[in-house]
């Protein structure tokens, strides 16, 4: 079971990325910035400044995340955003258990399929406890393990790289688990920032066009329903 929880953000993230923005264009402090600041406007100055492309703002505001359930290819992909923090639960000192793994849906649906996958994760996790029984360090009986090995972290990111994370990954051609971790997060990010993330997503659906060229899925503005974000 997967789990993804926001469970710590800036105080009034909308309103410190206007009023950063708002700062570089107005001889007032910050202070008087912020008084000045009616409500009712943020989200329109917001959707002006990215429309703009001014996004430098967005770093000002950050989110935390707490995830659960998903497997180490997608921890792996999940690290290559490089302008965000990670902490980890390490195979090193936590014993993986014979449980934690993650079951594609392709090999879900087909029962032969299934069982060669179920076997194959049933000698690595004999292998993995048989070394350690054998006295192999648990540093080193990990490296038997499968990347299918289901894994727990907290992620933290700042508004701007958020919105470069799920263009790339909310994509219909992003892998099946990341783009799911990245359709749970942008959920979330929108109930505490929605003026922020209401232009988040792929290509496609925030501006009409797709980057990907003949990797395409081909279905340019045409969202399935309860699939997009």
């Amino acid at each position: 079971m997967v789990r993804v929880e926001l469970i710590a953000h800036t105080p009034d993230p909308q309103g410190v990325v206007a009023a950063a923005a708002r700062l570089c264009y107005s001889e007032a402090g910050i202070e008087a910035i912020r008084e000045s600041q009616p409500a009712g406007r943020v989200s329109g100055f917001l959707a002006l400044l990215q429309e703009a492309g001014h996004l430098s703002p967005l770093e000002h505001a950050s989110f935390t995340f707490y995830l659960e359930g998903f497997s180490r290819v997608t921890t792996h992909q999940l690290v290559r955003h490089r302008l965000a923090s990670y902490s980890q639960q390490s195979q090193r000192y936590v014993r993986v258990d014979s449980n934690d793994f993650v079951l594609p849906p392709s090999v879900r649906v087909s029962p032969a399929a299934r069982a060669e996958y179920e076997r194959a994760l049933e000698v690595t996790a004999t292998s993995y406890r048989r070394l350690m029984e054998l006295g192999v360090p648990r540093e080193d009986a990990r490296y038997c393990l499968p990347q299918a090995v289901a894994s727990r972290l907290v992620l933290t990111m700042n508004a701007r790289e958020l919105l470069h994370f799920f263009e790339l990954r909310t994509c219909r051609r992003a892998q099946w688990e990341i783009r799911l971790l990245a359709l749970l997060m942008l959920r979330q990010a929108r109930k505490v920032a929605p003026a922020l993330f209401r232009l988040a997503g792929p290509d496609c659906l925030t501006r009409g066009e797709c980057r990907q060229g003949k990797y395409s899925c081909g279905r340019l503005g045409k969202p399935v329903s309860g699939e997009g974000p």
